[in-house]
């Protein structure tokens, strides 16, 4: 079943056509990954579908629920989180008040008080550093937190945008491991990604995007062996 369908969006920027009528489905309890090079269109999709921008045309269904066009917020209220591209912790703010902060829709305590202890679990360095401000984490540790502020808020489907951008080749595989991790424990989980490679690896499902059009679709294996993305992606 597929839980996120995105059906022929159109997304501009002023006049420039930067999503062009493209369509995906994303199932329910699987990776599905988006790859391309550098301005093709991967962030406008995540920013699209979390409602940060309007596609001028066509449909986002969330769990068969349409959520085209719905404020950021209210998405997010129904089980959609987005982990940003650079990060975006709050940098004046501990870390512990960043984790806090991604329940914000949340009431209930004790369950935000497990979901806390977890995120721990997942990411002990944040347990150390849970006093720290998160502008004078490293990038890694960043990257973690901004990841466990999304876990806070309980998504069914969480978006990631370019997790292992700017991180030394250790911290992205560990990074990779814990968005394995995060979906085995039940997120569904879309990741856009330029490591191509570690992102086919992980993938159950893929698409390629080209400025503003999915050329490519496909199992993670199935794309990982290609020419076409070897050529292009993987320096094959």
């Amino acid at each position: 079943m597929d839980m996120l369908t995105v059906d022929n969006i159109n997304v501009y920027y002023g006049a420039i056509h930067a999503i062009k009528g493209i369509s995906l489905s994303v199932a329910k309890g699987g990776i599905t990954t988006l790859i391309g090079s550098n301005g093709a269109g991967k962030s406008t999709t995540l920013h699209t579908i979390s409602g940060l921008l309007k596609p001028k045309t066509g449909k986002i269904l969330f769990e068969g629920q349409d959520i085209t066009g719905r404020p950021a917020h209210r998405i997010v209220g129904l089980g959609l989180s987005q982990v940003p591209e650079g990060r975006h912790v709050f940098a004046n703010m501990t870390v512990m008040e960043n984790l806090e902060l991604g329940a914000y829709l949340r009431e209930d305590k004790e369950e935000i008080n497990k979901d806390m202890t977890d995120v721990f679990t997942k990411f002990p360095r944040l347990l150390e550093r849970k006093d720290q401000i998160a502008g004078t984490l490293s990038g890694g540790e960043q990257q973690m937190l901004a990841m466990g502020r999304a876990l806070m808020s309980r998504p069914k489907l969480m978006l990631m945008d370019e997790p292992s951008m700017g991180l030394a080749p250790l911290l992205v595989t560990e990074i990779f491991n814990i968005i394995k991790e995060i979906n085995a424990s039940g997120t569904t989980v879309l990741l856009v990604e330029q490591n191509a490679r570690m992102a086919l690896s992980i993938a159950d499902k893929a698409y390629v995007l080209e400025t503003g059009n999915i050329t490519l679709e496909g199992t993670g294996k199935e794309l990982l062996n290609s020419e076409a993305v070897q050529k292009a992606y993987l320096g094959g």
